[in-house]
């Protein structure tokens, strides 16, 4: 069987745990956040984890992370 390669877009956005899940970042985050307001951007700040019916697939792009 041939190594499968890796997206790289994918590899650069999420992150397994040692338990499996898909750890991700959140959007809204990169720019124009002078009109969000401090609460909002330390939120955006925290991590979060992709959704369930999104797991399979993101597992098939980073196969060996």
């Amino acid at each position: 069987m041939p190594k499968l390669k890796t997206h790289s877009g994918a590899k650069k956005r999420f992150n397994l745990t040692k338990s499996g899940k898909v750890k991700r970042a959140r959007a809204y985050k990169s720019h124009i956040l002078t009109k969000k307001d401090t609460k909002r951007t330390r939120r955006l700040r925290t991590t979060a984890y992709a959704d369930v019916t999104n797991v399979a697939v993101v597992k098939k792009l980073i196969p060996y992370k």
